[in-house]
């Protein structure tokens, strides 16, 4: 059961939800003005665009991507691509893998 309340409302919001569509109704249309022939060839229609909804993605937590210089010269401080196998190669269960060359501080 509807309460008593709501029946008393609804025909206003019926009505006001009308009134907004009627309104908005001419923003639906895009530019307003005659539209092209669609017979016409030479007629003139604006240009295709499509934005990518997943261009500016990132996931959380996700770091901003490096450039080809920043990255090689990371990967040139931890020991080039043998860090890389060292880390590959080793055991599921170790700690962190050691930084080559020294002793972690």
């Amino acid at each position: 059961m509807v309460p008593h309340s709501w029946r008393r409302r609804t025909p206003a919001l019926l009505a006001a939800a009308l009134l907004l569509a009627t309104a908005m109704a001419p923003a639906q249309t895009p530019g307003g003005g005659a539209k092209a022939d669609p017979l016409n060839p030479q007629a003139e229609v604006p240009a295709l665009r499509h934005d990518s909804a997943l261009a500016r993605y990132r996931q959380v937590g996700e770091p901003l991507p490096l450039g080809w210089k920043e990255a090689n010269d990371t990967a040139a401080r931890i020991g080039g691509w043998r860090a890389y196998a060292r880390e590959a190669a080793a055991p599921a269960s170790s700690a962190a893998p050691k930084p080559p060359g020294g002793s972690p501080r």
